[in-house]
């Protein structure tokens, strides 16, 4: 039997370190390189009444951009143009209707002056409520899935011909509910088809020069609905039940699911919204941006962790996360995790 030769050996493992430290070295350097001349350039922003659009918007607008705020409320406009720059526009939209998107089509092309549009950020929340699928009616998907996620879907597509003349980039930003979905079908429904719009897209833009990139995030208090309003939308949900639902699920379950609830906001929700604006400062200013950013702990780890576990074991955990309906026979709650 022959014996390898150990400086051969040695010299395989050797190169093969040297390649992969070289990789790393020029995928270091290449993430690191900005565009140019960035100063002037337009940036379109929707969901800038309040949250993360709205951070954004005031933080482009102080690095030079010229950013097209898009506000649901006029109040929501006049308020962010009071505390920016002269440069700042804003427009008033509403993603659930046609004629409000073609309004706004409209004025960032005029705005735009032949120049193209170099970003467009989506940002919208989708209505949908948050509870137990059985909760819910058909009417509850719609408003996610038609004002979240059609409305930006449609908005994206006429906005693509000056996005391709700018050679421009889209960033779409989406919770951990496009990683896992749990609770509230219709609202994990709207991040996932973003998701896969994302991709479709990204691929096909590339022969464009049209950048495409996805910010999977955390929850942050400034983006999500707070406890009170959760709890309202609950008790609204309870009460039209029928009697049938909701004796299988009891009023004690009831009692959990808001404390469970309240748990998961304080828990999960995050107060520093700066590592999304980090990511979405990378995706519009780096000349090669990433495909997905990862902002916040949970998005990095738990929610990414629990996409690509075994379902038994997703299942297992998520269900500890929330009580157990009164039907099913269990004298407790379930384990409120503490993640």
């Amino acid at each position: 039997m022959s014996l390898q030769n150990p400086s051969l050996s040695d010299s395989v493992h050797i190169a093969i370190l040297a390649s992969i430290l070289s990789l790393i070295i020029y995928w270091l350097i290449r993430d690191n390189r900005r565009v140019r001349n960035l100063s002037g350039k337009h940036v379109f922003i929707t969901g800038c009444d309040t949250g993360l659009g709205n951070s954004l918007a005031k933080w482009l607008d102080k690095r030079g951009f010229c950013v097209i705020a898009a506000c649901s409320t006029v109040k929501g406009g006049q308020e962010l143009r009071a505390c920016s720059s002269l440069l700042l526009k804003t427009v008033k939209l509403n993603l659930a209707d046609p004629n409000s998107i073609a309004r706004a089509v409209v004025f960032v092309t005029e705005e735009t002056a032949g120049k193209g549009l170099f970003g467009l950020v989506s940002n919208a929340e989708g209505t949908a409520p948050v509870a137990p699928t059985d909760w819910l009616r058909i009417e509850d998907f719609h408003s996610a899935l038609g004002v979240g996620l059609l409305g930006l879907i449609e908005i994206t597509l006429k906005l693509l011909p000056l996005l391709k003349k700018a050679e421009g980039r889209v960033v779409n930003l989406i919770n951990a509910k496009g990683l896992m979905a749990f609770v509230g079908a219709g609202y994990s429904m709207f991040k996932w088809g973003m998701e896969a719009f994302s991709d479709t897209l990204r691929r096909e833009m590339q022969h464009f020069g049209v950048k495409v990139s996805v910010v999977e995030h955390s929850f942050f208090k400034a983006g999500v609905a707070t406890s009170d309003v959760i709890e309202r939308d609950l008790l609204r949900l309870w009460n039209r039940l029928t009697p049938e639902i909701r004796d299988s699920y009891g009023e004690k379950y009831f009692v959990e699911y808001i404390k469970a609830q309240r748990s998961s906001v304080k828990r999960l929700c995050d107060s520093d919204i700066s590592k999304v604006i980090k990511c979405l400062e990378h995706a519009l200013m780096a000349k090669y941006p990433r495909t997905r950013y990862g902002a916040g702990w949970d998005a990095k780890l738990f929610w990414l962790f629990l996409s690509y576990a075994p379902s038994f074991l997703s299942d297992v955990l998520l269900c500890m996360m929330f009580p157990a309906p009164a039907a099913t026979g269990r004298s407790g709650p379930g384990v409120l995790i503490n993640i």
